[in-house]
């Protein structure tokens, strides 16, 4: 399998062909209109097109839902599936990015969704970093499904703002695919000074009340990288069972 990728009005569609071969021992999904055919090479499209046309390609409308459920089909070789939430200009897609690549990258407001493949000490993370906008946050449900973690990034200097980023957190906990999943908060922008500090954004999230999820939350710079990694080892330690090496 390789991989390419194409863009269409500013938005990244990544390209995944599988050979024949390991189509036939693929499962059998129901939607078409994602496959699209070659002599030897079937092409599943990730993205949000309107519609894409080139020579014989041509892919319609495509849903959250579908997306996140034929990815977790097709790849299980990607072992622990993460969704990365948050309001606009938390900071989601420069942290994933950050732990991505190592560096700071120019962002955009995400439009349905980014996906990457992150690898830490041997263990392999699919990263579903989700559009924060109002608009967008009614889709995230549609991307749970098989979910081992839930990565809730707050903006440490939005105060005005952390009640709502408290309702959508308890909403997507009740979630029934995430009742297995743990939950890291990442107290992002620690390095303003007018940042809240974690205990703070603890009360302010009512963490405390959460029963059912093992949490952490954990102080951290998207810009300067600090905390990142401490918080994907938490979720590492405990998706596993034990402390990576």
């Amino acid at each position: 399998m390789h991989t390419s990728s194409a863009t269409l009005d500013q938005k990244i569609l990544a390209v995944h062909h599988l050979p024949r071969s390991s189509f036939n021992s693929a499962k059998v999904f129901s939607s078409p209109s994602l496959l699209l055919q070659t002599s030897s090479t079937f092409h599943f499209l990730i993205g949000f097109p309107a519609s894409i046309n080139s020579g014989d390609l041509l892919v319609s409308d495509t849903m959250g839902a579908f997306i996140s459920r034929f990815w977790f089909m097709l790849f299980p070789a990607k072992e622990y599936k993460i969704v990365v939430v948050g309001l606009d200009n938390a900071g989601k897609t420069t942290t994933l990015y950050k732990l991505h690549l190592g560096e700071v990258v120019t962002t955009h407001p995400t439009v349905g969704s980014n996906v990457e493949e992150l690898v830490y000490k041997n263990i392999r993370f699919e990263v579903w970093d989700l559009g924060g906008q109002e608009r967008l946050r009614t889709s995230w449900a549609t991307y749970y499904r098989g979910t081992h973690a839930v990565i809730a990034v707050i903006d440490s200097t939005d105060r005005a703002r952390i009640t709502i980023m408290k309702d959508e957190l308890f909403r997507l906990l009740g979630h029934e695919d995430l009742q297995q999943a743990v939950v890291l908060v990442f107290a992002n922008k620690q390095d303003l000074k007018d940042a809240m500090t974690p205990v703070e954004i603890t009360d302010a999230l009512s963490l405390h009340s959460i029963k059912n999820h093992d949490w952490h939350i954990q102080a951290c710079s998207a810009l300067t990288g600090d905390g990142l990694y401490d918080g994907l080892g938490w979720i590492a330690q405990q998706v596993t069972g034990k402390a990576p090496s």
